[in-house]
């Protein structure tokens, strides 16, 4: 899995799955995209992680991504996240099992079509998952299935409140007594007396500002990534007019990106920056 906020995005209003849905896709790049397609949104599928998966090299698969880009299957954009501590720019890797046009994706890009799919109801629950997981990192709160499911409320009520996994998981392990007579009966009282007070998420917003080139990843808009590839890797001559109020030319786009990164970088590793000194020359080799 990627870091939480990165990895794969399923588009919305897919066709169910079927046996042949990249059957017009060259064989590589249909076990590629039928690979991608069973993955759960979040999974890392950079090329070296695919290449530590698949049978093909990361020059191999990163061709292959980019095919299946071209074929309408895949597309990649930039993305601001801002939340009330901070403000970052992360890559967004939209994955659809159904090929879609350049009108699709253009659509999808200015809100037109949703970018996020109805939650479905997992099999089993968050706080279900935990509280089954518990026996692994400590034996003797193993707990039976009818366990789980009535210590289950307990745990979501942790969560509405703010408490991630991990706080969770500390909660209930730490500090364990020896040996531990009913795993329940302790659980069910730690849950309680340690109930945290109720901390609201961070108020979260993105918008997905430009796609980006499928080869130089170069952003740009919608309507100048025909295929998922700008007019310079098509091979085409580029255009004589300004294009778009929206659109990003290409020329020096990397040094732009990194001025702009430059201006959310936290005070103190601005100012850890600034006490280097990358110009100093190297000291001379001492004689012997």
């Amino acid at each position: 899995m990627a870091n939480p906020g990165y990895g794969k995005r399923s588009a919305v209003d897919q066709s169910p799955r079927g046996e042949r849905d990249f059957a017009h896709l060259p064989p590589r790049e249909a076990a590629v995209a039928a690979y991608i397609d069973r993955l759960p949104d979040g999974s890392d599928i950079s090329v070296k992680t695919l290449a530590r998966a698949l049978p093909y090299g990361q020059c191999a698969l990163r061709t292959a991504l980019n095919r299946l880009q071209a074929a309408g299957h895949l597309r990649r954009g930039r993305e601001c996240v801002t939340t009330d501590q901070l403000m970052i720019w992360v890559t967004r890797t939209f994955f659809s099992r159904t090929a879609r046009d350049d009108e699709w994706w253009a659509a999808f890009v200015r809100g037109d079509v949703p970018r996020e799919t109805a939650p479905q109801r997992p099999t089993r629950s968050r706080a279900y998952a935990l509280l089954a997981a518990l026996g692994r990192k400590a034996p003797s709160l193993s707990l039976s299935a009818a366990e789980c499911e009535s210590l289950e409320p307990q745990v979501d009520e942790w969560f509405e409140r703010g408490a991630t996994e991990t706080e969770v998981m500390h909660a209930l392990t730490d500090g364990l007594p020896v040996p531990v007579h009913r795993a329940s009966a302790l659980i069910r009282r730690r849950l309680a007396d340690k109930l945290p007070p109720y901390r609201p998420a961070p108020e979260r917003s993105s918008a997905l500002l430009t796609l980006e080139c499928g080869e130089c990843r170069a952003p740009g808009s919608p309507e100048a990534l025909a295929g998922g590839l700008c007019s310079r890797c098509r091979g085409e001559a580029a255009p004589v007019s300004a294009g778009p109020p929206d659109a990003v030319p290409t020329e020096d786009v990397r040094a732009r990106i990194a001025e702009i990164r430059a201006g959310v970088v936290p005070r103190y590793e601005r100012t850890a920056r600034a006490r280097r000194k990358p110009d100093a020359e190297p000291e001379a080799p001492s004689a012997r």
